[in-house]
């Protein structure tokens, strides 16, 4: 399994929250100092426009460190201009989360989750929970895909980066304060149904890849973020598809189908007036297979915008 998964899981977002540790149990984020001086950032914006719709289509980072000022000039102007907001997904309380968690993510039968893995990934395993101050059976009773997705946001939250500074927690904020519609392109249920979909030997080489990068987490972190904020979707793309062909059951399941669909919706939505603010992961608006990439292929024309 590539180092590119673990690329994937932090681009689209799907790490966002690590629902399942308690407050005992999380670990703490290392103190930050203040930021010397805000930084500018101005990731890549497009519009997709007819007679009466507009669309803008922004791409998100969903855990960042203080600091960093990129919801101002042209995305605040088109956040601004939209009549509503369209996210991945809009975030259930967390008692709701937590029972999809229970239900989805949570194993009663079988052997413990480092029962499943080879004796050398095991040890691999056991250790990068021990780094992070985690106990060692905090997920044993856990799907390896689960186990994987928290691995993968806890170092970040460790490093200084935070959810709630997350570019769609400040939309989110942000839409509420005005008073905007804010809808999902998918619920919590189907995202998590993603992984869950997997099979069992690509749930275990995804946590084997998580734990292999844990120690190239900063770098790897600190590339997409500068790529993001420079408004350079080309490098973006070329960090999200380094080995994707290697992998075509999960780049298939979190990204092309998705990006297909989404692509789907902004083309059905085009009949309707109005003008909509989406707002996704990063990942999804970088590459070859991106959702831009599948408007293109439908004759749709989609628009950089300067600012």
């Amino acid at each position: 399994m590539p180092t590119r998964l673990k690329k994937l899981l932090i681009a689209l977002g799907l790490a966002a929250s690590p629902m399942s540790l308690s407050a005992q149990t999380a670990p703490q984020p290392a103190p930050q100092p203040a930021p010397a001086a805000t930084v500018d950032a101005d990731p890549a914006l497009w519009v997709v426009r007819d007679d009466d719709t507009t669309i803008y289509l922004f791409g998100t980072i969903h855990v960042l460190k203080p600091g960093l000022s990129w919801f101002d000039e042209g995305v605040r102007s088109a956040f601004d201009a939209s009549d509503e907001v369209v996210l991945e997904m809009v975030m259930p309380d967390p008692q709701a989360m937590q029972s999809l968690i229970q239900r989805l993510a949570i194993t009663t039968s079988g052997p413990a989750l480092p029962d499943k893995l080879a004796p050398d990934k095991k040890a691999a395993y056991l250790k990068a929970l021990s780094d992070l101050g985690l106990p060692a059976n905090v997920f044993d009773r856990t799907d390896p895909w689960f186990a994987s997705t928290n691995l993968s946001l806890l170092p970040l939250i460790k490093l200084g980066y935070d959810p709630a500074q997350g570019a769609e927690a400040q939309i989110t904020a942000a839409a509420k304060t005005a008073r905007k519609t804010v809808t999902g392109l998918e619920t919590a249920e189907q995202q998590l149904g993603y992984f869950e979909s997997m099979s069992d030997s690509a749930q275990i080489a995804l946590l084997n890849s998580t734990v292999a990068e844990l120690p190239r987490i900063q770098p790897m972190i600190e590339n997409m973020v500068a790529a993001w904020a420079a408004g350079d979707p080309e490098k973006l793309g070329a960090i999200m598809n380094e080995g994707l062909t290697d992998t075509p059951e999960v780049a298939k399941i979190l990204l092309t189908d998705r990006n297909q669909r989404w692509a789907d919706w902004i083309d059905a939505r085009m009949d309707k007036p109005g003008t909509v603010f989406v707002a996704v992961g990063a990942g999804h608006l970088a590459g070859r297979d991106s959702v831009i990439a599948a408007l293109e292929k439908k004759k749709i024309k989609v628009t950089r915008v300067r600012y």
